[in-house]
């Protein structure tokens, strides 16, 4: 069976997101990440309405990052206004997971928080 995403890269993620939102702001806004096979989407999440499920809340899209085992390194997506993934151009696909992070927080673009 194929490895799934490394144990360290997604603690590095995890930390990373952990670390985007100030303490004192995450009843306002979180940024977590889902896991799915050996693709971690970024997602920012945000309070619901008034009157909905307090225990849910919404979220969107803002990166996404594909491990490749053949190669042991990542590929970066960004997300278009229809949630939509798009191959993210401005660095070579197969990168260690330190440099994807450098680049989404660097973001030269504003495509990934704007």
């Amino acid at each position: 069976m194929p490895a799934a995403v490394p144990d360290t890269d997604l603690a590095r993620i995890q930390r990373y997101c952990a670390a985007r939102v100030p303490v004192e702001h995450q009843h306002e806004i979180r940024v977590e990440c889902r896991v799915r096979g050996k693709t971690v989407t970024v997602v920012e999440c945000r309070p619901p309405w008034p009157g909905e499920d307090e225990a849910e809340w919404p979220d969107l899209p803002q990166v996404r990052m594909k491990y490749d085992d053949t190669t042991c390194a990542w590929t970066l997506y960004w997300f278009d206004r229809n949630s939509r993934a798009h191959r993210y151009d401005l660095i070579d696909p197969h990168q260690p997971i330190r440099r994807i992070l450098d680049e989404i927080d660097n973001d030269p673009t504003c495509i990934f928080w704007g």
